[in-house]
């Protein structure tokens, strides 16, 4: 068994649904302090939303770039048990696959990623610049006490690093055929429109609110906001939740509440969305108020010294040239991104992450490790 595969297993067998680390964070920084990586908490929040951050860096003996390896051992919960075929905490392997909550999104990367940092000082103990790996428990869920807190923290201190490289599972049909260097922004809102309750069966005497949001949602569905560009799809608007009513079918609520969302591209900017987005409602003649979450600007990362090394690496370890793509959800990248020159992400299939059952190819888990190590080399030898 590889020390990849093992290492995975273990990390599989941490019950850590966020912001939990359940004993993956201390594992991985006994690891690393025993390979020579200086290891520090970076812990954020308080009792049982208290948030664990692993800084680890090994020094070079000659000057050169830092470049971070990143990760996050949270995983979002299970589900019902029963629905599994295998307990999702014990890592569990069927016709090729290794079945776990995580194995996928991102325990594989980040088990991978230690073991390349390991092999990588080891073999090069005086290379150039330094390595960092950045771990975190608070991915899935909030966010804002994970790496957003740890960047923070260390930037505050004056470190420029050249290059941040995140375990997020990339590919898609086979392992290697997509690395993504760039996401979308994302901006949510919480709109509250107001009416007045009532009886349904004197609606003159009341003022229906879904009623009254029901075109207003219709038009901000239909609106094209951008028309995106060359390396981000067309900024995208999306209803997630609606709320209103009493219960009861015979009254009229007095206010709807209506979660959405952004995903945008570098076409649109927070701001111009939100104005948009008022200008609509205020032609809709709404009454209302609406609070805004920006959860991150999108970002790009152009051709370069990372993203080089990282198609390099791919194409010698997996046999095919990825294709660079912004698509997707959000990542710790963005918080990256603020910090450093170049964010790329790459890691195993996406396919099963957050599934019922999810799994990871285990032909895939030793090669993705000498991807991030040869990207190391490619960077700091």
């Amino acid at each position: 068994m590889s020390e990849a595969l093992r290492l995975t297993e273990a990390l599989i067998a941490c019950p850590s649904v966020t912001p939990d680390e359940a004993g993956s964070i201390a594992l991985l920084q006994q690891r690393l302090a025993a390979a020579g990586f200086a290891c520090e908490r970076l812990d954020a929040g308080e009792g049982a939303e208290r948030v664990a951050n692993l800084w680890a860096v090994h020094e070079g003996a000659r000057p050169g770039p830092m470049i971070i390896l990143a990760g996050h051992v949270d995983v979002v919960p299970p589900g019902p048990r029963e629905r599994w075929q295998s307990d999702p905490f014990v890592p569990t392997h069927r016709d090729g696959r290794l079945y776990g909550r995580g194995a996928a999104d991102m325990k594989t990367a980040v088990a991978c990623m230690t073991v390349a940092a390991e092999a990588f000082v080891a073999a090069q103990p005086a290379h150039a610049g330094s390595v960092a790996l950045l771990f975190t428990s608070n991915e899935e869920g909030s966010s804002s006490d994970g790496s957003a807190h740890a960047v923070q923290v260390l930037r505050a201190r004056g470190l420029r690093p050249l290059a941040a490289l995140v375990g997020e599972p990339t590919s898609v049909e086979r392992v290697g055929d997509m690395v993504k260097n760039g996401r979308r922004g994302t901006l949510s809102a919480r709109l509250v429109v107001r009416g007045i309750q009532g009886h349904v069966a004197y609606p003159q005497f009341a003022r229906n609110p879904i009623h009254q949001v029901a075109p207003a949602l219709a038009e901000l569905a239909a609106t094209v906001w951008d028309e995106g560009n060359e390396h981000f799809l067309p900024t995208s608007f999306q209803v997630s939740n609606i709320h209103g009513g009493t219960g009861v079918g015979n009254v009229i609520p007095g206010e709807v509440v209506v979660d959405c969302n952004f995903r945008f591209s570098t076409e649109s900017t927070a701001a111009s969305l939100h104005q948009r987005f008022e200008a609509l409602l205020q032609r809709h003649g709404l009454e209302y108020t609406v609070e805004w979450q920006l959860g991150g600007e999108p970002f790009l990362t152009r051709p370069g010294s990372l993203c080089d090394a990282l198609v390099a690496a791919v194409e010698a370890e997996f046999g095919l040239r990825p294709v660079l793509s912004t698509t997707g959800g959000t990542s710790d990248g963005r918080f990256l991104a603020t910090w450093c020159e170049q964010v790329m992400e790459f890691g195993v299939r996406n396919a099963s992450a957050h599934q019922v059952d999810e799994w990871v190819d285990v032909d895939a888990i030793e090669p993705l490790a000498r991807v991030y190590q040869r990207t190391l080399q490619a960077l700091l030898a």
